[in-house]
């Protein structure tokens, strides 16, 4: 479930459009206003507000953000306030762009292929190339060390059927075929990516259920006990948590983006923002189950300002 509150009565995109140009206006900027208006808005409505007001104003309201605010709440409003398909190609971007890929940066890519709706991962793909006349796998492929771009091409060019429809007996033969190649050491066997990167979630969790009722362990403790390439393996059990637990890997983002010295902001905004319309709330649940502690109050003790009341009204607070 979403954790975002839309207003009962919402104003037109072109109030809203006035509200934030306002808000712009004068000695400093009315970052309660932005909060405001951006924070209480789903994706469709602020689609419609970012066009309401370049048609009123003929400036685009992403440079406006840009040039208004400053710091980790600059970020967070314009990740939020951006298409969430343009945002996540330019988050992979980043990712691909860097010149220290660790492999904690590359679970970003991980993250996205895996978590993201069929519909979401086209547009996303589609974003990619239009902003960067690349595309993004051709990027991953060039730029990103074999076998973990084969893996990470496979993923980020995936298709799922998206329907709660399982085939049991399907699922046993690939756990088989899944044992296979760990048995032999070939986490990048053909058919360990063509079932990760061809089949439904839904099928996938299957399969993962029925390697554990075969094997007696999880597909994740078996890939991690398997030889060879130890960043191969922590893609691996990557994608297994993202397709079988997403909530469970949201809820680690954010903590580990806030536990140890220092907060990293930026994977804490991308958690919160990339789930606020999604299941965020589930996040929610899931972190107390894991941490035994609420992840609003975490958050708020560890972020301050504008940034924090901007998370906050995200994740359904009264600000």
């Amino acid at each position: 479930m979403a954790t975002i509150r839309v207003p009962d009565e919402v104003p037109s995109p072109a109030q809203d459009s006035e509200t934030l140009n306002k808000a712009f206006r004068g000695w400093g900027t009315d970052e309660k206003a932005i909060i405001r208006v951006l924070g209480k808005r789903n994706e469709s409505q602020r689609k419609r507000i970012r066009e309401s007001y370049k048609e009123i104003y003929g400036k685009n309201l992403i440079d406006d953000l840009s040039s208004e605010l400053s710091g980790d709440f600059k970020k967070a409003v314009i990740l939020w306030t951006k298409d969430p398909a343009e945002r996540d190609a330019r988050i992979a971007n980043k990712v691909l762009n860097d010149k220290k890929k660790t492999i904690e940066k590359l679970k970003i890519l991980v993250e996205i292929s895996c978590t993201s709706s069929p519909n979401h991962l086209i547009a996303v793909r589609k974003a990619y190339c239009s902003l960067y006349d690349s595309s993004l796998e051709e990027d991953i492929a060039s730029s990103v060390p074999f076998p973990l771009a084969k893996l990470l091409v496979t993923l980020a060019t995936s298709f799922r059927y998206d329907k709660e429809k399982v085939d049991k007996e399907v699922a046993t033969i690939e756990a088989g075929m899944l044992h296979e190649a760990i048995s032999k050491k070939q986490l990048d066997h053909d058919h360990v990516l063509y079932i990760i990167g061809t089949r439904s979630i839904y099928q996938l969790r299957a399969t993962f259920v029925a390697y554990k009722q075969s094997y007696g362990n999880t597909l994740d403790k078996d890939v991690d006990g398997c030889p060879g390439e130890a960043d191969l393996r922590s893609l691996l059990q990557m994608v297994i948590l993202c397709i079988e637990f997403p909530e469970k890997h949201f809820a680690k983002v954010v903590r580990d983006s806030i536990e140890g010295f220092g907060t990293d902001e930026d994977s804490l905004t991308r958690a919160i923002v990339m789930r606020a319309e999604i299941d965020l709330m589930k996040v929610r649940g899931e972190y107390f189950n894991m941490y035994n502690a609420s992840m609003d109050n975490a958050i708020t003790g560890d972020v301050s300002g504008d940034y924090k009341d901007f998370l906050m009204t995200l994740l359904g607070s009264k600000i």
